[in-house]
């Protein structure tokens, strides 16, 4: 689907779009708003999917290249739907030293879900970030957004664990 680019209408008639409507109006519809809006639209459907970035690039006028490069810049946006959880490692220096790559390397292991991919079920998203700024429980990351630190991969695939059987 492709958006109007002279009178840019939300992709479908979800409700949700009122919300990333709301974002570019609240800053005039101007270009600085895209972070803003790119959030708006993530908090909205969980992920940035085209049609979401051919609209924002028009309501915002601005080239969707632009509007990609921003979104694939920011480890925060995905481009994917996430699983139903989430599983954050750290790599920043000092939780890469203390052994985030054997982390993602057990938790593949035992899930066969790499960095930045979701399991074919959905049920796991693992993913990567830069730095928590949590250099202190090296190594760390986030299992549905609550932060553990000082993991052995063990842990870390205990976690995940315990997370997919609460499912049960």
């Amino acid at each position: 689907m492709r958006v109007d680019l002279q009178n840019p209408e939300p992709p479908t008639d979800d409700p949700r779009w009122r919300s990333v409507r709301t974002a570019m109006r609240r800053h005039g519809h101007q270009p600085n708003a895209l972070i803003e809006t790119l959030h708006a639209v993530q908090e909205s459907f969980g992920y940035l999917e085209e049609e979401a970035l051919q609209y924002v690039a028009a309501g915002l006028r601005v080239p969707p290249s632009k509007v990609y490069g921003v979104a694939t810049f920011y480890h925060f946006f995905t481009l994917k739907p996430k699983g139903e959880h989430t599983c954050v490692v750290c790599t920043g220096t000092a939780c890469y030293i203390k052994g985030a790559p054997e982390i993602l390397e057990a938790i593949e292991q035992e899930f066969g879900v790499g960095p930045d991919q979701t399991g074919e079920d959905g049920k796991l998203s693992v993913l990567t970030a830069r730095c928590f700024g949590s250099c202190g429980l090296a190594p760390a990351a986030t299992f549905d957004g609550e932060v553990a630190g000082k993991l052995t991969p063990e842990q870390a695939v205990s976690r995940i664990r315990r997370l997919m059987d609460d499912d049960s």
